[in-house]
Order: C-alpha cells, then sequence, then structure tokens
C-alpha cells in the first residue's frame, strides 16, 4: 500500500499537477471524440457535444495547472 499513502500525503503541487494531468488526459479524449466525429460515413449527423470546445478548454486549464505545478515540484 505505499503508493496509496503516497498519493494520501502528496504535497499541494502534487495534487495540483495531478489535476492538471486530469485535464490534459480530458483534451486527449475530446480530441478522439472530434477526430471520429469527422471520419464518420454519414456527415449530415451532426453530433450535440462541443468537442472542439472541450479540448480547448481542458488543455489550457490542464496546461496552466501544470505550468504552476511544475517548478514546485523540481525545487523538491
Amino acid at each position: 500500500m505505499t503508493w496509496w499513502h503516497d498519493l494520501l500525503f502528496i504535497s499541494d503541487a502534487g495534487r495540483v499537477a495531478l489535476l492538471g494531468a486530469g485535464f490534459i488526459a480530458l483534451a486527449l479524449v475530446a480530441l478522439v471524440g472530434e477526430r471520429v466525429r469527422t471520419k464518420r460515413a454519414r456527415i449530415d449527423r451532426v453530433g450535440w457535444v462541443p468537442w472542439t470546445t472541450i479540448f480547448l478548454a481542458a488543455a489550457v486549464i490542464g496546461g496552466g495547472l501544470l505550468a504552476t505545478a511544475i517548478p514546485p515540484l523540481l525545487q523538491g
């Protein structure tokens, strides 16, 4: 259970980095969703999920969180 203990007592910068990584993962899922939507056979069936907006918002938030969390993590 070492990994659970490490995850439970992680620093604030580590939590922000994990949250940023989660947003980057969400952005990658949205990117795949947009690719699937553009490559479907029936182009007239428009989807209702705004994949581009979700991708852009998640990428900006995730990048910002990672940019603020990485320097304290590198310092120790």
